[in-house]
């Protein structure tokens, strides 16, 4: 009987992970057995030691390009450089988290002993204290790491499924608004589902054509093989339905407006900071490395797919009178952006990753200035109660300005230096409709972003007109990231693009 051998293992390429994996099982121990006068603060720090040594590590090993565990992990400059922006905004979206970790009214609360007057509030408070919350951010951001350095397609599913499952819950978090949590959570999840089940029986068909799931292996079976292209293409056609859900593209949006509205908004901007990111970053992955070869079978569904996503996502943000609707379908529109990048391939990796950056951090912002606008029933998302903010708080105005702008694509701001970047790259790939379509898109996406701000600063202030909360310093912490991100970015873009180019090549052997 011959004994099994396994796979080399380099744990120095898996360290970043393993770190946020180890840490992720030691705070489910801490739940179980911390008193839970001291869990936040353990669980806080755990949290955060995670997420910045992994940082740390994933700086460590930039030059590293190593093939692993069989070829599962493959370890190069786009897989390292996208850990780097989930970790780097997983970071920032811990601010919102852990300062709003207890739900009133559709947000965390700060702290029970700023967010309670009475004892028996304080108490209600502390025994709701959703610690969970760190060690399932910390088992979803691990496996969005995990998903874009993914060798081959059964781990990347069942990296999938690590950093879906813990979002299923946390979107079903909130306690005052329960029901529209909850109801968001469950038809996230439904989706989800169905979502995995096509990418999983995918990875079937794709199997069947090529007799492995490894990406490398997948690209030469293209090459070399003289069999029918039928299970390719429908297996393809599965998997892409999987991973068009996560990046939420036309048509496979339409959880994304309630679960972005139901859900508890720190989570909402966790996902659509880190699971975007995530989310391109599979996409990136599997198209330019398993299906490159095949692109002129893919290529016209997929611009398709863009383009339907911009203009739908575009079009129906500027009807919306809820700020956390108008932002999912912005959410949907970027996708669409993202999307004009996965389709011109090769050349225009790093200005994916450059988008993925820059929309990352304002869209954290933007968050995290939702949670502030707030009257006695929590937050105020509807627009209308926006109205004349500007006199009552112009710097909260003065900065969601300026993150509207960036959103809007106003020169000087790091929207419109991410899609200069991204758009010209496509036109050099003789993408030409697609930028066409993007550039019109964004003109008509820029409406509801001016619409609001209008209503801040031109509109007069109504007898309800809530008040801007007094936030933590996690919470100015998170804003100012935010803003000075979208300034510095639209002004000096040219380091990070430097860096992006030159990290922006995937393993392919």
């Amino acid at each position: 009987m011959n004994d099994i051998q396994l796979p080399p293992i380099d744990y120095a390429a898996l360290l970043p992970m393993l770190i946020v994996f180890g840490l992720a099982c030691v705070g489910i121990l801490a739940e179980a057995f911390v008193p839970r006068k001291h869990r936040f603060a353990v669980q806080a720090t755990l949290t955060l030691a995670a997420l910045i040594a992994g940082l740390v590590t994933v700086i460590i090993n930039r030059d590293l390009e190593v093939t692993t565990i069989g070829g599962a992990v493959t370890i190069d400059g786009a897989g390292l450089f996208l850990q780097g922006i989930i970790l780097v905004l997983g970071i920032v979206a811990f601010g919102l988290i852990a300062e709003r970790r207890l739900e009133r009214g559709g947000a965390f609360v700060a702290n029970a002993a700023h967010a309670a007057d009475s004892d028996g509030d304080k108490k209600q408070l502390n025994e709701a204290g959703a610690t969970e919350i760190f060690p399932l951010t910390l088992f979803a951001i691990a496996g969005m790491m995990l998903f874009c350095v993914s060798g081959d397609l059964l781990t990347m599913f069942v990296a999938l499924e690590v950093f879906s499952l813990p979002l299923y819950l946390m979107c079903g978090l909130a306690r005052r608004r329960r029901l529209l949590s909850q109801e968001s959570a469950l038809k996230y999840f439904l989706l989800g589902a169905f979502a995995s089940a096509f990418f999983l029986y995918g990875v079937a068909l794709i199997y069947g054509y090529a007799g492995s799931v490894q990406l490398v292996a997948i690209k030469q079976s293209v090459l070399d093989s003289d069999k029918s292209g039928v299970l390719l293409a429908a297996g393809l056609a599965l998997l892409a339905i999987g991973l068009l859900f996560k990046a939420a593209a036309v048509p496979f949006h339409v959880w994304t407006p309630d679960v972005y509205q139901g859900a508890p908004t720190p989570i909402t901007a966790l996902m659509a900071a880190c699971v975007k990111a995530a989310a391109f970053g599979g996409l990136l992955r599997v198209f330019n490395v398993a299906f490159e070869t095949t692109s002129w079978d893919w290529r016209p569904v997929i611009t398709a797919v863009a383009m339907a996503t911009m203009i739908v996502g575009s079009i129906l943000a500027v009807t919306q009178t809820d700020i956390k609707r108008l932002l999912a379908y912005s959410s949907i529109a970027n996708a669409g952006y993202l999307l004009v990048g996965v389709v011109s391939l090769g050349g225009a990796v790093g200005s994916s990753m450059f988008y993925l950056v820059a929309y990352g951090f304002s869209v954290l912002a933007a968050f995290g200035m939702v949670t502030l606008v707030r009257d006695a029933d929590g937050e105020a998302t509807h627009l209308s109660r926006w109205a004349g903010l500007g006199k009552g708080s112009p710097l909260f105005s003065a900065m969601f300005t300026i993150i509207m702008l960036g959103f809007a694509g106003i020169p000087l701001t790091s929207g419109f230096s991410s899609k200069f970047a991204l758009f010209s790259s496509a036109w050099d790939a003789n993408q030409s409709a697609l930028v066409i379509v993007g550039v019109l898109s964004s003109v008509v996406l820029a409406f509801p972003y001016l619409k609001v701000v209008v209503l801040l600063w031109l509109n007069p202030p109504g007898d309800e007109t809530p008040t801007v909360s007094v936030p933590g310093y996690l919470t100015r912490a998170v804003v100012g990231v935010g803003v000075l991100a979208t300034i510095v970015l639209g002004v000096a873009p040219s380091w990070l693009l430097d860096m992006v180019n030159s990290a922006g090549t995937f393993l392919a052997k």
